[in-house]
């Protein structure tokens, strides 16, 4: 008599839970079963269509300094690029001809290698980011600024700030006060929505743990110097260093789209519209997991020998059908998210273009404190197949807030004016060139270091008890993950699995040591 099929349920169709399907099918016979809330695949990197125009939610560039997961992206979807230089550098790195390259790229399900141009509008006027000392540079801040910045900078290198409380302390410590002040406070409160202040240093570790003065002044050297040929990993470049980068030719949903495919095509199961409610232990582990379908409100159980959850963490200790201690679910119910709208807008032309004709920028961070937009993204500058008319200019308005908000509950058409009243009053364009607008919103985009979660440590080493219970991904691990670190997180379970034993410590530990996917990868 043969053994029954062991199953896993995974909670979210994003990066970690796709990623956790695809790898079970792969490396294992267990049967991996996703649970996706909404009626879409690929999560925050998704990618929305309106009207044949496509938005890419935050920005996804598919870059990582880890082998594996470059790998794992190019089996999905093969590369192309469009210089030379950039196509002998994806066929030195995968040892492709460049007459294979050609035939791929004449198919749809390929990824482009793109450059990476980002700047800050500020003053109504642009600098690069991050920022480069320059000649120009010193001309836009003016000669008192600068030397004011250069001053405080020697100061945080002499006398830092020796214990770190919040992410203030983070910034000054990099880039010295005045820097902070000028590029950094503003923006960063904009986008969170509360003081730095109040903000754990951890943000800061995450995200921008190897940016500094010295490190971009040692980027910039490099790039006055003779050019070497270029190398897709740059894994010598600090990730927000990074001059180029793969994309999916119509945005990163169509990475997750093909996954799911894939997951589907081996024997795995993808159900959508399916809010997990309860899940129920025997003896320390997860037993059984009921979801509902939001349609219908019909509920079914899953009898289940593993649990991957890429939930927000506060979602899924709401669904323990125990006793969960009283502290634990106090912290989860603390725990804090900022929400995410954009405000697409279709136009026959933006009013900014530079002499050289359409701007370069992916995306533009908006430093000024008269507009509330935070950043603006150029789809045509990610891929020109994410416009449906390559005569139109399709840009994402991207606002940071809280579904509490007062803006978050107007009309499409009153956020629709504001964002065209935005770019007007920045000069971005005129109201004449717009052709259509569409409004994107997004619960618990981004996980938050502030409320409790200076104890979210508790909730970890509760919810580590459950032996088959693997929280991955970035609301599932309350942690601002790129798409890459998701991947990994759900990549080591799997890699535990095959072996016989999963070390969860290791999983915590992704992205919060700087060469993790070198160092630690498992084999």
């Amino acid at each position: 008599m043969s053994m029954q099929q062991k199953k896993a349920i995974i909670i979210g169709a994003g990066p970690a839970g796709l990623t956790a399907a695809y790898e079970l099918t792969q490396r294992t016979s267990i049967k991996p079963i996703v649970l996706e809330k909404s009626g879409e695949l690929g999560g925050l990197s998704r990618t929305v269509n309106f009207n044949g125009n496509r938005i890419d939610i935050g920005g996804h560039r598919f870059f990582s300094k880890s082998d594996r997961v470059m790998e794992w992206w190019r089996s999905i979807l093969p590369i192309i690029a469009y210089s030379d230089d950039q196509k002998n550098a994806v066929s030195k790195m995968y040892k492709k001809a460049s007459a294979d390259l050609d035939q791929e790229s004449q198919s749809d399900n390929v990824m482009l290698v793109r450059p990476r141009v980002s700047r800050i509008y500020f003053r109504r006027t642009f600098f690069d980011y991050p920022l480069q000392f320059t000649p120009q540079t010193v001309r836009k801040l003016g000669t008192i600024s600068t030397a004011k910045i250069g001053a405080s900078y020697l100061k945080s290198v002499i006398f830092p700030i020796k214990k770190e409380k919040n992410l203030e302390d983070f910034f000054i410590n990099r880039f010295g006060s005045q820097l902070y002040h000028t590029f950094f406070k503003s923006y960063t409160e904009k986008v969170w929505g509360v003081p730095c202040t109040e903000i754990s240093p951890e943000w800061g570790a995450q995200r921008i743990k190897g940016i500094s003065i010295a490190k971009t002044l040692q980027h910039f050297c490099k790039q006055i110097l003779p050019k070497t040929k270029s190398d897709i990993r740059q894994k010598a470049v600090e990730t927000s260093l990074i001059e180029q980068f793969l994309y999916p030719k119509f945005g990163p949903g169509q990475m997750w789209q093909q996954v799911a495919q894939k997951v589907e095509e081996a024997g795995g199961v993808i159900i959508q519209q399916q809010s997990v409610v309860k899940l129920e232990q025997e003896d320390g582990r997860i037993s059984r997991v009921v979801a509902e379908n939001k349609q219908t409100g019909q509920q079914t159980a899953y009898d289940t020998d593993y649990v991957f959850s890429s939930m927000p963490v506060k979602e899924l200790v709401d669904t323990f059908a125990w006793s969960v201690p009283h502290e634990v679910a106090r912290i989860a119910q603390g725990l804090m998210y900022r929400d995410f709208m954009t405000i697409g807008i279709l136009l026959k032309r933006l009013k900014i273009n530079e002499k050289q004709g359409m701007i370069p920028d992916n995306w533009i961070y908006i430093q000024e404190p008269d507009v509330l937009v935070g950043r603006v993204q150029i789809f045509n500058n990610w891929s020109p197949y994410m416009v449906a008319n390559p005569e139109h200019i399709w840009i994402g308005l991207e606002y940071f807030l809280n579904e509490t908000d007062e803006l978050w509950a107007q009309s499409e058409c009153d956020l629709i004016q504001l964002g065209i009243d935005e770019m007007v009053k920045l000069d971005f364009i005129d109201r004449a060139d717009v052709v259509d607008a569409m409004v994107l919103k997004v619960e618990k985009a981004y996980p938050a270091y502030f409320g409790t979660y200076d104890r979210f440590k508790e909730i970890q080493e509760y919810t580590d008890r459950f032996a088959n219970l693997f929280l991955v991904g970035r609301n599932g691990m309350h942690k601002y993950n790129n798409q890459d670190h998701s991947m990994v997180t759900a990549m080591k379970v799997v890699d535990g699995l095959v072996v016989g034993s999963v070390d969860k410590q290791m999983i915590w530990s992704v992205n919060t040591e700087k060469d993790y996917h070198e160092s630690k990868q498992a084999s």
